[in-house]
């Protein structure tokens, strides 16, 4: 039998367990996934110790998991755009990606770009797609200067180097380890903490024209001292600042489709994007490899390998 990650209560890391499950059967409109990669996210951290019961309550046991990337090994009624043997990648909305095999809705996939690493594509949908409605809410345009919060993390990776191949001059707000990988990647290293505000103006020499925050922890509230106006603010993380100041929050719901993620394969491909895999993790280490997400300071995306 096949084995997934599951939960049975709220808590810590040692909530979670790999059992054998029922092999899943894909129904219309459906294909079943051999999942070679999922990625791990904070948002599957905070619902699994019940920090998000009020918006997305666990029904027990659970599953876990939105990102994978596989090969199709079968397809429900009225499938059409896979067949078994393809390579793709996508998301599931069930919180089932954690798992050796997943059905989910065919819509949701896209092809596994050639020369992308199953790893790669098992971290990018939630992040990639994230981050593509971060810089679209933003409107980011050639000659603007965009500020990142959490420029090294996973959703910040991404969108840093979208708002530059948009055009922008990026400032990556980031830990001092990762800013030579941000400077590799065209993006200006700024260090977060005390005094912030001030190396911010230093380097941009005005106001910045939109800033995208990550992270939480004030940044909403630093982009509005900066000069930032609100409807060129966007933020995934700190809802309560973001209503206060008229900021906007769109998020993975925002982007999560199979033509975005045909356009971010399309960057991939090119060269354009690049999504740094700190670690991959076998699936029995699920716990590990959680206590390195929320340990946090890791460079891009941590994933699992079933």
């Amino acid at each position: 039998m096949p084995r997934a990650v599951r939960f049975d209560e709220y808590g810590d890391v040692d909530v979670l367990r790999v059992v054998e499950v029922p092999r899943p059967v894909p129904g219309p409109g459906q294909v079943l996934v051999e999942v070679k990669a999922a990625g791990i996210n904070p948002g599957e951290a905070g619902i699994r110790k019940g920090l998000l019961d009020a918006m997305w309550p666990a029904s027990f046991p659970s599953g876990q998991g939105s990102d994978l990337a596989g090969v199709v090994t079968g397809a429900g009624a009225d499938v059409t755009a896979f067949a078994p043997g393809d390579e793709v990648f996508g998301f599931t909305d069930d919180r089932a990606s954690q798992a050796e095999f997943v059905a989910v809705d065919a819509r949701n996939f896209t092809p596994r770009p050639t020369g992308v690493s199953w790893e790669v594509a098992g971290g990018l949908p939630v992040v990639g797609t994230t981050a593509w409605a971060c810089v679209r809410a933003v409107g980011v345009t050639t000659g603007d200067t965009v500020v990142v919060s959490g420029a090294a993390g996973g959703v910040g990776t991404v969108a840093s180097q979208l708002a530059r191949n948009a055009g922008a001059t990026v400032l990556g707000l980031a830990g001092p380890a990762h800013h030579d990988w941000l400077a590799e990647h065209g993006i200006v290293p700024v260090a977060h903490g005390a005094g912030v505000a001030d190396r911010l103006r230093a380097v941009a020499g005005r106001a910045p024209d939109a800033f995208i925050d990550t992270h939480g922890d004030g940044y909403v509230q630093l982009a509005v001292e900066l000069g930032v106006r609100p409807e060129r603010i966007n933020t995934v993380i700190d809802f309560d600042a973001a209503e206060r100041h008229g900021a906007k929050t769109d998020g993975n719901a925002a982007g999560a489709n199979a033509d975005v993620l045909a356009a971010l394969a399309a960057q991939l491909h090119s060269g354009e994007l690049e999504l740094p895999i700190a670690r991959a993790y076998p699936l029995d280490e699920v716990r590990d490899a959680y206590r390195d997400l929320e340990g946090g300071h890791t460079l891009g995306k941590i994933v699992l390998v079933p």
